[in-house]
């Protein structure tokens, strides 16, 4: 039977989803107060997707059924800004080397760079379906993506210098990619069921998982190894250099995990997509926040702010989450 993908993530990879400010809309809190919520007023249906802390001190995020680029403040207030390719689809993003944020564009198979300023430059990729995902500073100065739709992996320099690695397995569908404490990019592969290593020398080195239906999805440095999120399933997983992969299954039924990050208390943090925000420390102790009515609004990607808050998209919620993460509730350790 052939591997199926999440409904929400084909979706993106497929590109099928569907400069003005404003002032800040009133922030809707949840009834426990961990979570306060940011509605995006300047487009309807925007879909957020990624975020990722600015030089600026700002938060910024992409809108992937707009085709704009956002910048939230502390206080909320929202500026977007378009995309010159209509329909471009933006995914994730990340602070680059040179104080400006890259980002890819699924749907027209580009690297985009935003300065703070709002100045939006975009390079094409040599395969217009390369449907780019992932991106992340690398070692060596460069940025590094994900290329589902080309199993590939990119590199590209601060001046637009392209440079793409084949994966040694086909139909992989690399997804989320970080930089690790060894110097190296690692990567998952959505339907390939492996974790990837890839060396700023460009060679690839592949880790298969326990279940080609694990589809893992982002991924991070953390305290161990590497962490990613397993939404097949249901666990958030580390891996460490030698392969050797632990698995955190989710507390509760129907868990279905996306984003990672670490956050400011050095534990690893994720986006459930049935409605929370949740964080786990090194020895598999959970920690949850519920978002409220967060099933209809699917958590999706999250960051770290500078002064130590954590931030989320609502995909679906047309809203940015923010939790001062101060409280959580207890869950269970490892398998």
């Amino acid at each position: 039977m052939p591997c199926r993908l999440p409904r929400r993530v084909l979706a993106l990879l497929l590109g099928a989803l569907t400069g003005v400010s404003a002032v800040a809309a009133p922030a809707r809190a949840g009834a426990d107060g961990d979570v306060t919520e940011y509605p995006i007023t300047t487009t309807a249906d925007s879909l957020p997707a990624g975020i990722a802390a600015g030089p600026d001190g700002a938060l910024w995020f992409t809108q992937s059924g707009a085709a704009r680029i956002g910048r939230i403040a502390a206080d909320g207030t929202v500026t977007d800004h378009r995309t010159p390719t209509p329909g471009s689809a933006p995914f994730a993003i990340t602070a680059g080397p040179d104080r400006a944020l890259w980002f890819t564009e699924q749907a027209a198979g580009r690297i985009g760079r935003i300065t703070t300023s709002g100045t939006v430059t975009e390079f094409a990729l040599p395969r217009a379906a390369s449907a780019p995902a992932g991106i992340t500073p690398g070692p060596d100065g460069a940025l590094w993506f994900t290329e589902p739709g080309a199993d590939r992996i990119g590199r590209i320099t601060t001046a637009g210098g392209i440079t793409e690695f084949a994966l040694p397995t086909a139909a992989a569908l690399p997804y989320g990619i970080a930089a690790g404490a060894d110097g190296a990019l690692w990567f998952t592969e959505l339907s390939g069921g492996r974790i990837g290593r890839i060396g700023t020398d460009g060679r690839i080195t592949e880790f298969p998982l326990p279940s080609r239906a694990d589809f893992p999805e982002d991924i991070v440095a953390g305290p161990g190894g590497m962490w990613f999120t397993a939404s097949g399933a249901a666990s958030v997983d580390r891996i460490d250099g030698t392969g050797r992969v632990t698995r955190f299954p989710l507390p509760g039924p129907d868990g279905d995990p996306g984003g990672i990050a670490v956050g400011p208390d050095g534990r690893v943090w994720f986006t459930d997509r049935s409605g929370r925000v949740g964080r786990v420390s090194a020895d598999g102790a959970f920690g949850l926040v519920p978002v409220p009515a967060g099933p209809d609004k699917s958590p999706f990607r999250l960051t770290t702010a500078p002064d130590g808050t954590v931030w989320f998209t609502e995909l679906l919620g047309n809203a940015i989450g923010r939790i001062a993460p101060d409280r959580s509730e207890p869950g269970r350790g490892p398998s």
